[in-house]
Formats: structure tokens, C-alpha cells, sequence
């Protein structure tokens, strides 16, 4: 029981500190800002908290099969964190900002190819828009979304080479995937491999149909401006993070599948087995 009250008041702790890292490495954060950030923060924590205590899940997936929401975690928290080192470069630099901000002008004009996510990005900003904001829009966004590839990566590899998440043991699909009823109707197997292809599929198509989406609504609504460096990190931190989020998901529930599939196989090869084995 200490242990798991420790291990959330842990995580709680780190959500919370994802939240203030702008407004703690940003530099003039007006205070009415501040204390907003600090009241979600304390609300994210809470929150946090309850659900990694509780012995029954409620809306936080794949609980009980690390490291998949801690690589996802820290692939936001890298992104956050990058980008606050970055900005805050402009206006006190250091050797850090400086080289961090090298790195991802490189990576930034890199992917800035014709049709690329990072093209996308940059002509969602408003023609006038001051070129020092298209540089510092590109430079965040090839960040991004190579953290975001990063993480893609890594989680591939642990579920096709280390065979995650078999190797911690039996897994229990009501405490991992709490929202999934699989009693809603169809078979498990077919609608877990349905979700899959679905949520892969939206994480490609994500990093390209926002930015087309906000270009086309700017003429109905006013646009999102990302003058404001707090709006910026959040806005490419979210571009970036949730569709690479969704393709891990989707890789996640695929592998499931394919474990139910491969448990379905051995039990009918067993049955199939013993029927052969019965006397005449």
C-alpha cells in the first residue's frame, strides 16, 4: 500500500511539473497566468494521484504495462521541455538554448519539404506573420515531431523485439483497457483489430489534417495565433504528441489482438489434440 500511494504521489508530482515547466523556464509569464498553470497543474496531480492509487482503473490505459505510458510520458515531457529550453533562448541565451535551438533549426529546415507535416505547420501561420515566428514555428515543430517519431520507434521496438507486453507476466485486459467493453457486442479479437487499424490510421493522418483544418477555419474564426510562447509549446507539443500517441495505441491494441489470437490458436490445437486422443 505505501508503495503504491508512493509510486503515485510520484507520478502526480511529475505531471504537475510537466504543467509548470513554461511558466518555470519562461521568462515575464504575466501572473495571472501563473496561478491558472498552477491550479491545473494541482488538478492534474490530483487526479494523477487518485487514479494510479486506486486498485481498480478508471480512464488511464495500459496501468499495469510499463513502459508504455512512461515513453509516452517522457516524450511529452521532452518535448515540453525542449521547446521552454529553446524559447527561453531568445531573450536569455545560453550554451544549452543555443545548441538546442541549432539542432532543431536543422531538423526543422530538414522536414520543411514540400507536403511534409512541418511544411503544413509553417503555412498555417498567417501571411504577414514576422519571419522570426516562421523560423521559431519551424524550428518547434521539427522537434516535435522528431520526439514524437522517437517514441514511435522505441515502443515498436519493445513490442516486435522484446515482445512487450508478455514479458511482465499475464495480461489483464479489463485493468489495462478500462474503457474497452468486451461484452458491447462482436467479437473481442475483430474489434480490437478494427480499433487498431483505426487509431494508426488517424495517427498518420493527424500532423496533416490540423494544420489544413485551421488554415480553412481561420476565415470563420479567429485563428490560433502563436505569438505567445506558453500557446506555442502547447499547440506543437499536442500536434506532435497526440497523433504519435494514437499510433502507439493503436500498436498496443494490435499486439493484444495478436495475443488473444495466438491464445485462441494453442486452446483449440489443445482441444483438437485430446479429441484426437479418445478411446473409440
Amino acid at each position: 500500500m505505501i508503495g503504491r500511494m508512493t509510486g503515485a504521489a510520484t507520478r502526480g508530482f511529475l505531471v504537475a511539473l510537466l504543467i509548470l515547466l513554461p511558466a518555470l523556464l519562461l521568462p515575464g509569464v504575466a501572473s495571472d497566468s501563473t496561478q491558472i498553470t498552477v491550479l491545473v497543474a494541482l488538478l492534474a496531480a490530483f487526479m494523477t494521484f487518485v487514479e494510479y492509487n486506486s486498485n481498480f482503473p478508471s480512464i488511464v490505459e495500459f496501468r499495469e504495462a510499463p513502459p508504455f505510458n512512461r515513453l509516452r510520458f517522457a516524450a511529452l515531457f521532452t518535448t515540453v521541455l525542449v521547446l521552454s529550453l529553446i524559447l527561453r533562448g531568445q531573450s536569455n541565451p545560453t550554451l544549452l538554448t543555443n545548441a538546442l535551438t541549432s539542432i532543431g533549426t536543422i531538423l526543422g529546415n530538414a522536414i520543411d519539404f514540400p507536403y511534409s507535416p512541418v511544411r503544413l505547420v509553417v503555412l498555417m501561420l498567417p501571411e504577414n506573420a514576422d519571419p522570426a515566428l516562421v523560423s521559431s514555428v519551424r524550428t518547434a515543430a521539427g522537434i516535435s515531431y522528431l520526439v514524437s517519431l522517437c517514441a514511435m520507434t522505441a515502443f515498436l521496438v519493445l513490442v516486435r523485439v522484446l515482445g512487450w507486453p508478455a514479458r511482465h507476466g499475464a495480461f489483464n485486459v479489463w485493468i489495462n483497457l478500462p474503457l474497452f467493453d468486451p461484452t458491447a457486442g462482436g467479437d473481442v479479437l475483430t474489434r480490437l483489430q478494427r480499433d487498431a487499424r483505426i487509431n494508426i490510421t488517424l495517427g498518420f493522418l493527424l500532423p496533416f489534417v490540423i494544420p489544413a483544418v485551421v488554415k480553412l477555419a481561420a476565415d470563420l474564426i479567429d485563428p490560433i495565433t502563436l505569438d505567445n510562447a506558453q500557446t506555442l509549446i502547447w499547440t506543437l507539443s499536442a500536434w506532435a504528441f497526440l497523433p504519435a500517441s494514437m499510433i502507439m495505441r493503436g500498436i498496443a491494441m494490435g499486439r493484444v489482438a495478436d495475443m488473444i489470437e495466438d491464445k485462441r490458436r494453442r486452446t483449440y490445437a489443445s482441444a483438437d489434440a485430446e479429441e484426437g486422443l479418445r478411446p473409440a
